[in-house]
C-alpha cells in the first residue's frame, strides 16, 4: 500500500468502523443481531431438512421454499460473523480481495433471493402451475437466477478492482462491504460505476417487483371472485402474510440503495442500521412466516417437536 499525496494507491486493507456514531453501543446492537442470525439458521435449516427428506413436499411451492431458506442461510453468513467480529471483537480490518468477494456474494445473494421471491409470485399465479412448474423448470429457473446474480453483480466489481486505484482513504463507514460505500471512497472518476450500479439495480429489482405486483394484483382478483367467503378470507390471509415479505424486503433494498446516492441528508447511523436489517430481516422472518402459514411444514415441525405418545 503506497501512500500518494495523502490518498493512498491500491490499498491492501481497508477498514470496516460498523455503525458511525453507535461505536460505543455496538456490542449491544450486536446482540439482538446475533438472535436474528441463530434463528435464520436454525429456521431455515429446519424447513430445508424438512423439505429434502418429506417426498410429499417435493412440489414446486416448497422447492422454492427450500431455494429461499438456503440462500437466506448463504447471505446471512456473509456478513453477520465479520460484522460480530466487529461489535464485539474489535476486528475492524479486512483485505481488498475479502472486501470484493464479501460484496460479490452479499449483492448476488440479494439478486438471487429476489429471482426467487419473483418465482414465488409467479407460482401462485392463479393457473394449474402444477402442469407449468415441472422439475426441469424448477432446475432452470434456479439455474437462471443464479447466472442472472453472477452475470450482472460480477462487473461491477470489476470495475473497483480495475478503474479505480486510488483512495483517499481505507476507512469504510459501513459494517459490511456495500458496493457504494466503497466506491465512494474514490478519488478518481465513477460515474461509470455509479451507473452501471443503477442499471443493476433497476434490471434485477426493479423487474422483479413489477412482475411480483403484477402477479399479485391477478392473485387478488382470483381470490375476490371465489364464492366462499370462508375460502376468500383463508386465501386472503395467506397473500398478505406473503406480501408483507415481499414489501419489507424490497423497501429497506430501495432505501438503502437510494439512501447512498441521494441521502446525505438522512444520519449515518440511519442508513447502516436499515441496511443490516434489510440483510438479516428477510432470512430471520422467512422460516416464521412460511413456517408458521404452510399448513403442511407446521404439521411436520409440531410432529418432529411434539411426537405422539404410543
Amino acid at each position: 500500500m503506497l501512500l500518494l499525496n495523502g490518498s493512498v494507491f491500491m490499498p491492501s486493507v481497508l477498514t470496516l468502523i460498523g455503525i458511525p456514531g453507535l461505536q460505543p453501543v455496538q456490542c449491544w446492537i450486536g446482540i439482538p443481531f446475533c438472535v436474528m442470525y441463530v434463528i435464520a439458521v436454525i429456521g431455515n435449516s429446519l424447513i430445508l431438512g424438512i423439505i429434502r427428506y418429506e417426498r410429499s413436499l417435493h412440489k414446486p411451492m416448497y422447492i422454492f421454499l427450500a431455494m429461499l431458506g438456503a440462500t437466506d442461510i448463504a447471505l446471512s453468513t456473509c456478513i453477520l460473523p465479520k460484522m460480530l467480529g466487529i461489535f464485539w471483537f474489535h476486528l475492524p480490518e479486512i483485505s481488498f480481495a475479502a472486501c470484493l468477494l464479501q460484496m460479490w456474494l452479499i449483492h448476488s445473494f440479494q439478486a438471487i433471493e429476489s429471482g426467487i421471491l419473483l418465482a414465488m409470485a409467479l407460482d401462485r399465479y392463479p393457473l394449474r402451475h402444477t402442469t407449468i412448474f415441472s422439475q426441469q423448470l424448477l432446475t432452470h429457473i434456479g439455474i437462471g437466477v443464479t447466472l442472472r446474480a453472477a452475470i450482472l453483480i460480477g462487473p461491477s466489481i470489476m470495475l473497483i478492482k480495475c478503474r479505480l486505484k486510488l483512495y483517499r482513504t481505507t476507512v469504510i463507514s459501513h459494517s459490511y462491504c456495500e458496493h457504494m460505500a466503497v466506491v465512494k471512497l474514490a478519488i478518481e472518476d465513477v460515474r461509470i460505476n455509479k451507473i452501471y450500479g443503477l442499471f443493476v439495480a433497476f434490471s434485477i429489482l426493479g423487474f422483479d417487483i413489477i412482475f411480483i405486483t403484477l402477479s399479485y394484483v391477478q392473485i387478488f382478483l382470483t381470490v375476490f371472485q371465489l364464492p366462499q367467503k370462508e375460502a376468500r378470507f383463508k386465501a386472503f390471509n395467506t397473500c398478505i402474510a406473503h406480501i408483507c415479505v415481499f414489501l419489507q424486503f424490497y423497501l429497506l433494498a430501495f432505501f438503502s440503495f437510494f439512501t447512498h446516492r441521494f441521502g446525505s441528508h438522512i444520519p449515518p447511523y440511519v442508513h447502516i442500521l436499515l441496511s443490516n436489517l434489510y440483510l438479516l430481516v428477510p432470512p430471520f422472518l422467512n422460516p416464521i412466516v412460511y413456517g408458521v402459514k404452510t399448513k403442511q411444514i407446521r404439521d411436520h415441525v409440531l410432529k418432529m417437536f411434539l411426537p405422539k405418545k404410543p
